[in-house]
């Protein structure tokens, strides 16, 4: 049986926003991996359909770079994504990483969830810290989008 860890927050928009923000290339090359990091528009490819590939570069600060990629493979606007995510694509095919919004009062529950497979607490926990680093930059975005 799957193991997830879970990562939660309320995010004042409309989930049809939370979505886009998620899915649409201008806006994921902005929050995909924080504020730290760049994620050249050149290197994303999102073709967010079931069977659709998902391909970035994340520049570090120090001048490293990590190749992600991924497959779509549940897209259900503006409600679950499921894709899979591997920092090695040449080696792994990646692990479930799942996106659940829920309409709330005041804005849009986003749920993410990711197989744990053999990650040990210290990089679960690095992973959560991560995401909610995501997280953050995704509420700035949605104020940008909100604004324009």
């Amino acid at each position: 049986m799957t193991e997830y860890f879970t990562i939660t927050r309320t995010l004042r928009a409309p989930r049809e926003l939370v979505f886009d923000a998620i899915t649409k290339s201008e806006h994921f090359a902005v929050w995909f991996g924080t504020a730290a990091v760049s994620v050249p528009q050149d290197s994303l490819t999102m073709d967010v359909r079931p069977g659709g590939a998902f391909r970035a570069v994340m520049m570090l600060p120090e001048g490293n770079r990590i190749d992600w990629a991924g497959e779509y493979q549940v897209v259900e606007p503006p409600s679950h994504l499921a894709m899979t995510l591997t920092d090695q694509p040449d080696d792994d095919a990646g692990l479930p990483v799942l996106f659940d919004l829920e309409e709330v009062d005041g804005g849009t529950k986003l749920t993410i969830r990711q197989d744990r497979s053999d990650f040990t607490d210290d990089q679960v926990a690095a992973t959560i810290a991560g995401y909610n680093a995501f997280v953050d930059d995704i509420e700035h975005v949605l104020e940008t989008m909100q604004r324009s």
